[in-house]
Order: structure tokens, then C-alpha cells, then sequence
């Protein structure tokens, strides 16, 4: 099975650039106030954190470089992610670097740049450690972007459980934000719940331990509001790994009714499936 077929097929990060900034700090991370800076529809920045003692003083060069950070927009993110690697190199000590390097990994996680995502997300981690959408995201891709080149590819795995099973811990912690609806606060848990359980079911495939991977791929799929062929497709391997057949031929045809890069892949592994249905015994469920 080739790697890169699933790699980098990151459909919900669209979505996760446009969720509520305040959403993913757990409770014990509280926002810090900024004056004057208001929070506009669809910014994509995390909120300012509250970090162990006394924040460094903001100067006006500081804070007209963070205003124009918000003043990109998102209408053009390679603008605004240039904005934020001026601005994290001008002032690498600032109250709002966590909120930048938040962005950034919302950014380079849609754009399938996974090590510049890693950096920027340990960075990021180790300013705001609670701050399960970052923590989901690095758990569900960091295990998919390992290729023959990757180096000590163990170690990002077990950072991949690790973030994952961490996001899934603090998630039923978090507060629902003032500004987001009822509706709203559940589509997001659930989506970062399912990246979650994505890289959990990715961090066993590539361990081996496919019927280990099953039940965190099932749930993913059951969470996710906007289905990812990846994890179809993944699934369906563990399921033919198993001998589940019959699921995986289910498996592989729901992720071919999904346009995109592993489509095909999907349709051609349907045929694998029944064939090896006729010619090995199916194990039971």
C-alpha cells in the first residue's frame, strides 16, 4: 500500500480554518483580554492565553505588527501566514505568539505542509498544552504523513497517540464559548473528537495492530460531519487485514462515492476485497 494515497487527503481542514477561534482551550487555559482588538466573524486565531507570570509589555510596533496580522484576513492565508512569521520573528517573546502558532497549524495542516505544521504545533503546545483542536490535528495527521524518508517515523507516532488521546481526554472539559451556538459547540467537539480518533486509529495501523485500529476508525466515521476517505480507506485495509471482507468491500465503496486524490484507490481495492471474499475464510465479526 502506498503511503501517500492517504497522506495528506485532510478534507475538514477547510473547516477547521473557518471554526470559532475560542473554541479548543480546555478550561483550565483562560483567555486573556485584549483592549481594543475585536474578535470578527470567521477569525480563524486562537484566543490570547494567560501564561505563567507576568505577560512581557506590549509596544505600538507590537501591536500594529498583531494588528495586521488580523487585518490579512483569511481571504488570503499565505498573506496572513507571511504576516505571522514577521511577526513571530520580530517578536519572539509576545503574549500572542501562541495564538499565531495556532493559526499556523490550521494553515499548514490545510495546505498538507506536515512538518512546518509539527513545528509550528510544538511551539504552539508548549505555550498552550491544553488546546485540544491543535492537539487533535497533529494526532490525526502526523501519522498519515509517514513515508520511507521520514526519520525515527516510531517517535511521531507515539507523539500521535499521545496528542490524540490527550485531546480526547480534555475534551469533554471545555466550556462552550460566548459566541458560538449550541449547534455549533457540537460540530466542532465532534469534529476534533474525530480527528482524534482518526490518529488514534492511524498510530495502530501503522503499528500492526489492525483490529485495534477498527473500533477508533468506526468511531471517527461516526463523528465526523463531513466523511473522510481516509479514514474509509484505512478501515477498509484493517478490515481485509482482519479478514472482515465483507466490511471492507462496505468500506471501499463508500470512500470511492467521495471525489478526490484516493478515489480511484478506493474503487480499484473494491474488487481486491470480493475476490479475496471467494478465496479466504472470513473471520467473524
Amino acid at each position: 500500500m502506498n503511503a501517500n494515497r492517504f497522506s495528506i487527503t485532510l478534507i475538514l481542514a477547510a473547516s477547521l480554518l473557518g471554526c470559532s477561534a475560542s473554541f479548543g482551550q480546555a478550561t483550565t487555559s483562560q483567555p486573556a483580554q485584549n483592549p481594543g482588538q475585536q474578535q470578527k466573524p470567521g477569525d480563524t486565531q486562537a484566543a490570547p492565553l494567560t501564561l505563567q507570570g507576568a505577560p512581557p509589555p506590549v509596544s505600538a510596533d507590537e501591536e500594529a505588527a498583531y494588528k495586521a496580522f488580523h487585518d490579512a484576513g483569511n481571504d488570503d492565508p499565505a498573506k496572513k501566514d507571511q504576516a505571522a512569521v514577521d511577526f513571530l520573528q520580530k517578536y519572539p517573546q509576545s503574549r500572542y505568539r501562541a495564538e499565531l502558532y495556532s493559526w499556523q497549524v490550521r494553515y499548514y495542516f490545510s495546505k498538507g505542509q506536515i512538518d512546518k505544521m509539527e513545528v509550528a504545533g510544538d511551539k504552539e503546545l508548549e505555550l498552550a498544552p491544553n488546546d485540544v483542536q491543535t492537539l487533535a490535528i497533529m494526532g490525526s495527521a502526523l501519522p498519515r504523513a509517514i513515508s520511507a524518508s521520514t526519520p525515527e517515523p516510531q517517535k511521531r507516532v507515539a507523539k500521535a497517540q499521545q496528542y490524540s488521546q490527550k485531546a480526547l481526554d480534555l475534551i469533554p472539559t471545555i466550556a462552550k464559548p460566548d459566541n458560538m451556538t449550541d449547534e455549533q459547540f457540537t460540530k466542532a467537539k465532534s469534529m476534533t473528537s474525530a480527528l482524534a480518533y482518526s490518529g488514534l486509529g492511524m498510530v495502530a495501523f501503522r503499528q500492526g495492530k489492525y483490529a485495534d485500529a477498527i473500533p477508533h476508525f468506526e468511531k471517527a466515521i461516526q463523528l465526523d460531519p463531513q466523511p473522510d476517505p481516509v479514514n474509509y480507506y484505512v478501515l477498509g485495509i484493517c478490515n481485509e487485514k482482519t479478514s472482515h471482507f465483507d466490511d471492507a468491500v462496505t468500506d471501499f465503496t463508500k470512500c470511492s462515492d467521495i471525489p478526490g486524490a484516493i478515489q480511484a484507490a478506493c474503487k480499484s481495492q473494491i474488487d481486491e476485497a470480493k475476490k479475496l471474499s471467494t478465496t479466504q475464510l472470513s473471520a467473524p465479526k
